[in-house]
């Protein structure tokens, strides 16, 4: 029983992180009506932009960790402006865009090796002493992990409900050509969407890191799989569905462990995926929710 809540306390963690980074996606696909395969990368830039900060500056780690947020929102900008909003302008198709992004990832992804090297680092936090919550036994730093994905999708909650611009994006998301001649500045409410992704992509690569303690370049790629199995699952384009396929995947990640090896707990999003889609191909939230 002990291992049974171990497991699932970890998978709160898990669940937690995968929310954060699924909620940007699904954003994103929502608003843009295109997979950005390139996503992984924005994690990876989330992950070293704190260890520059962190490890190399001496900021201390949760400032370190806010401004690197900040600074992934603000390269999705640049990268979309530069490389993908041309291909938009020419009305490209969403196939050739996913090809698009794909080789943008691997771009990325060697300008990340380049700068930063190809081995594994880590931040300056350590891993912490366990705390014991009634049952459940978690380190600080993955305690804060939990508040942080829930703060974040407060939030989230709270940009598309009460604000002009959520209710833009959820416009968009709906309809963009009825969104435009309402009156509604589609490049703008875009450029914001990309930003509060990147963001979202970025906070998900830091707390991706300081759960597994060490990472690399491709740490955000290979967790990649694992968010789309999130998205696809709460159903595309859906901002609570996200965070409820999150909620799933991450829960059942980590309670698989208890039977298999944990070198396959991950192969086991994709049995998730495969069964939802058999079985509920539309997603656990079809309607309600979408950005």
């Amino acid at each position: 029983m002990n291992l049974f809540f171990l497991a699932l306390g970890f998978g709160v963690v898990t669940a937690s992180v995968l929310a954060l980074a699924s909620v940007g996606l699904s954003l994103q696909f929502g608003v843009t009506n295109f997979v950005n395969f390139a996503y992984g990368a924005y994690l990876a830039f989330g992950m070293f932009f704190t260890y520059t900060l962190d490890v190399t500056a001496h900021v201390p780690f949760w400032l370190a960790a806010v401004v690197a947020t900040l600074l992934t929102g603000l390269v999705s900008v640049v990268v979309d402006r530069l490389v993908i909003e041309p291909f938009v302008r020419r009305r490209t198709s969403p196939f050739f865009l996913l090809i698009v992004t794909f080789g943008l990832q691997l771009v990325l992804l060697n300008v990340i090796q380049a700068v930063w090297g190809v081995g594994f680092e880590s931040f300056t936090t350590g891993t912490g002493t366990p705390l014991h919550l009634g049952p459940f036994s978690i380190t600080g730093d993955q305690l804060g992990i939990v508040v942080l994905a829930v703060v974040a999708m407060v939030l989230v909650h709270l940009l598309l409900t009460r604000t002009t611009l959520g209710k833009s994006m959820r416009a968009m998301s709906d309809d963009s050509s009825l969104a435009k001649v309402s009156g509604i500045d589609t490049g703008r409410v875009t450029m914001w969407t990309w930003f509060v992704s990147g963001c979202l992509a970025g906070l998900g690569g830091i707390t991706l890191a300081l759960n597994t303690v060490s990472f690399q370049a491709y740490t955000g790629n290979t967790f990649l799989f694992v968010i789309f199995a999130a998205v696809i699952l709460g159903g595309i384009g859906q901002i609570y569905g996200a965070m409820l396929g999150a909620l799933c995947i991450g829960l059942a990640v980590e309670l698989s462990g208890l039977w298999i090896p944990g070198a396959y707990k991950l192969d086991v999003a994709f049995g998730v995926l495969v069964l939802a889609l058999l079985l509920r191909p539309q997603g656990l939230i079809a309607t309600v929710g979408k950005a």
